[in-house]
């Protein structure tokens, strides 16, 4: 559960701002290939997600195209590491994480971001002072379900750092691990009820922040 917890907040806090910004990008901007950005941005959603282990996996091999580099100029590597569990969690769960956010950034009435830029404000003061404090409900619970989806993500984590006790055993996979020990019935209900526990808690979070959403929106 400590390295459940470890991987999904290191791949929460890593992912917020590319999260944020592609959502900023996809909400806001117009430019050719947007349609194709948003298609590779929720891929994760519909493919296996061992097929994105499988990826990463190539991409972070030693010979890979980031894993070579890796090695050669910090001598470091992420496979079977606890690291590689949270760049595959944040992989998984980047997808959700960008589409709550893009949901909460277009909610934004851009005539108030239109009347602020007409009494002289820049357009950072106007994103800093309205834009993300009127979206950072839908921000917030972007990260949480992201957070949710992380520590119960299973495909891309054993095909990519295998299934390795206290470097990447997350709780998924040591309810995987325990239904293949005869007589381990207990332990899965344990680990069970402690994955279906926190999912439900990060589900109401969510729930709640997206609520605050939509009585704010209400109100203007």
């Amino acid at each position: 559960m400590a390295l459940s917890l470890k991987v999904g907040g290191t791949a929460i806090l890593a992912t917020l701002p590319a999260a944020f910004g592609l959502a900023w990008l996809l909400a806001r901007a117009r430019f050719p290939g947007k349609l194709l950005l948003d298609a590779v941005v929720h891929l994760p959603l519909v493919v296996p997600p061992v097929v994105t282990g499988w990826v990463l996996l190539l991409a972070f091999a030693p010979a890979g195209p980031i894993g070579a580099p890796l090695h050669s100029w910090f001598g470091a590597s992420v496979l079977f590491r606890w690291t590689g569990a949270a760049i595959a969690a944040a992989v998984m769960a980047l997808p959700l994480m960008v589409r709550a956010m893009r949901l909460s950034i277009e909610a934004v009435d851009r005539r108030l971001e239109s009347a602020a830029r007409t009494l002289g404000a820049t357009p950072a003061r106007v994103f800093w002072t309205i834009t993300l404090p009127l979206s950072l409900p839908g921000v917030l619970a972007g990260a949480v379900l992201g957070f949710a989806r992380s520590i119960g993500e299973f495909g891309a984590t054993i095909t990519f750092v295998s299934n390795v006790p206290g470097q990447t055993q997350t709780l998924p996979l040591a309810i995987y691990s325990a239904l293949q020990q005869p007589g381990a019935e207990t332990m899965v209900w344990r680990l069970s009820g402690i994955a279906v526990a926190l999912s439900l808690i990060a589900l109401l979070v969510s729930e709640l922040l997206a609520r605050r959403v939509r009585r704010g929106l209400h109100v203007l």
